[in-house]
């Protein structure tokens, strides 16, 4: 008999991929405690070492999410400037053990749940009471009961474990009536991929190739020809199975992609036509990266028309950019083009309902598996949106924790708060404006710009601001301070520039806006942090000219602060004292407010 172990939590995440992560920590953050259950050794799903996706979201230009994640890429940029995955690996393992209320299971495969049937309210008619996961290091079933659970495992594991309704496949043209020429519905999806990387050394490097890999010609490489010296160059297209069923069939794709994956550097190495002598091939994935398997079925479900027509929802609680990207089921070997990419209003509106269960009391969902239509699937898949979800998700599951709701009733009682605690948290909003308070609005500044109070947190072209005009550009050391009657003040709110385009940043566009790296090139540059951060700064209360430090950040790492202080004051002063770049004295202060 195998040891069987029993945690109670608030919060039950199944799936650590950027998604899971981030609904785990925003969660925790609010003092919800948390077990994060994740079936593979290393954090990050589809980001992670095992697989090497990059993390992408919304193109456009001032679209960067920022949250969680951008802290994540600002801690990665800072201790990892040769983009290794095994530092990378280290940075999101550590996101997630420095939360004091997160439970960690790591290989762990949640493998049952325990529901209760019943009229719940809202016509649901189910309830998760428990999940059951198998760690294979320890050879131990742990059993989570939870208050809430949210599915952030890609597949929807829940799914069938708790007979949460769910879709999978194409919808038919006329049932959403979307932009596409599907016309009656089928299960057939996007594939998956096996990813190489490469290494450029200076030395001469022989491949030789495995006998598996001898049935496949180099005319299959003709229309997808890698160009080894490009940056952007990751052989996203190295992708199979949208044809076949890709939770079931899983295993087999897998093995066609490692020989395919294999071929492919076999033909840069010794066709020929590759300038490759000097390369090494510096990892094979052996775990494929999933685009699409079930999606759950929610209070609402967004489709590609919701996208297409810019709908901006009442809920709103994240956003999404990344163009209607679809690729066709046969992958590799379609004939033409892998994919079909069209533009998208960037950014768009994701609404709150469609992260919770239309079927299931306590359950949420965050990732490539909300409830959405494979067309809008298409778009919204992308890891930095999902992340954005998680982080709403997250937010949810603690105001509903804290008031004994449902998340239905999150949505009819507390969507506000839901997104204050969103903005609060530097998550962009882009129909929103974060709230300020009376009494910061009516204090007396001692400059004479009044933009960092403004609850505008970023430069966006959908504000009235622009890149010359969103920020007080302060000199070091330079007092920015608030004078007022003495007041009860609950927080601070601080928020720098980042770069968030990453301008400042060495390399082409992949390199400064991706965290990881594809190809290693001797020429590849070394990260650094943004030259726009603030480096140090000082946050200084004070009341009848009794003066106390609240924050003293050295060697500053994040561009958002929200701090809580709960104490009377008639002053509060903000000290920028020094900047990551050297060439400047000026540091830019994006919001300066209180509450």
């Amino acid at each position: 008999m195998l040891k069987r172990k029993h945690i109670d939590c608030d919060l039950c995440v199944v799936g650590g991929g950027m998604s899971g992560m981030m609904a785990a920590i925003a969660a925790a953050r609010e003092g919800v405690k948390v077990v994060l259950m994740h079936e593979r050794p290393v954090l990050g799903g589809n980001a992670s070492s095992e697989i090497r996706m990059w993390i992408c979201g919304a193109a456009d230009r001032d679209n960067r999410e920022t949250g969680i994640l951008e802290e994540i890429a600002l801690e990665n940029l800072y201790r990892n400037p040769t983009k290794s995955f095994a530092i990378w690996d280290t940075v999101l393992y550590d996101f997630v053990k420095r939360e004091e209320n997160i439970t960690l299971l790591l290989n762990c495969t949640c493998m049952d749940a325990d529901t209760e049937e019943g009229e719940f309210k809202y016509g649901r008619t189910r309830k998760i009471k428990s999940v059951t996961g198998y760690q294979m290091t320890t050879q131990c079933f742990y059993e989570v009961s939870a208050k809430y659970f949210c599915d952030s495992s890609g597949d929807s594991i829940l799914a069938p474990l708790c007979k949460a309704e769910f879709r999978i496949g194409r919808e038919a043209k006329s049932e959403f009536n979307e932009d596409t020429s599907i016309v009656e519905a089928d299960k057939m999806t996007m594939g998956m991929s096996c990813l190489i990387q490469g290494r450029e050394t200076t030395k001469d490097i022989k491949f030789i190739p495995p006998e598996y890999v001898a049935g496949i010609p180099d005319e299959v490489f003709e229309n997808r020809t890698p160009n080894i010296y490009n940056e952007a160059e990751n052989y996203w297209y190295l992708e199979l199975g949208g044809d076949r069923n890709t939770i079931e069939d899983t295993e087999e794709i897998r093995d066609e992609l490692v020989v395919l994956a294999t071929r492919m550097w076999d033909f840069i190495k010794n066709s020929g036509k590759i300038d490759a002598d000097k390369w090494d091939l510096d990892f094979l994935g052996f775990l494929p990266g999933k685009r699409e398997s079930r999606r759950m079925c929610g209070e609402y479900m967004i489709t590609q028309r919701d996208i297409g027509d810019n709908v901006v929802f009442d809920d709103e609680i994240a956003y999404g950019g990344w163009p209607i990207d679809d690729h066709f089921p046969g992958g590799f070997y379609n004939k033409g083009s892998v994919n079909t990419s069209r533009w998208t209003y960037s950014p768009y509106s994701i609404p709150y309902r469609a992260l919770y269960s239309k079927n299931i009391e306590n359950l949420f969902f965050a990732g490539r598996n909300i409830s959405m239509t494979h067309m809008a699937m298409s778009s919204m898949r992308v890891m930095a949106t999902c992340s954005l979800l998680g982080e709403a998700v997250g937010k949810a599951a603690a105001v509903a924790t804290k008031n004994g709701y449902t998340p239905h009733d999150v949505y009819l009682n507390d969507k506000d708060l839901l997104q204050t605690l969103l903005m609060n948290e530097d998550c962009f909003l882009p129909s929103k404006t974060r709230k300020i308070s009376e009494i910061c609005k009516t204090a007396e500044l001692n400059i004479k710009n009044d933009i960092i109070r403004n609850g505008q947190d970023r430069a966006h072209r959908i504000y009235e601001t622009n890149e010359q005009n969103f920020a007080y550009f302060a000199n070091k050391n330079e007092q920015v301070s608030y004078s007022f009657e003495p007041s009860q003040i609950d927080s601070v709110h601080v928020v720098f520039d980042s770069d968030i385009n990453r301008d400042t940043l060495p390399g082409g566009h992949c390199e400064r806006i991706h965290s990881t790296r594809a190809n290693h090139l001797l020429e590849s540059p070394q990260m650094c942090m943004p030259k726009t951060l603030c480096k140090e700064f000082k946050l200084i209360g004070e009341l009848n000219g009794e003066q106390f430090e609240i924050a003293h950040i050295e060697n500053n790492r994040k561009r958002s602060y929200h701090i809580n202080i709960n104490k009377k004051l008639d002053k509060l002063t903000l000290i920028p004292i020094d900047i990551w770049n050297d060439d400047t004295e000026n540091i830019p202060v994006v919001s300066f407010d209180f509450n």
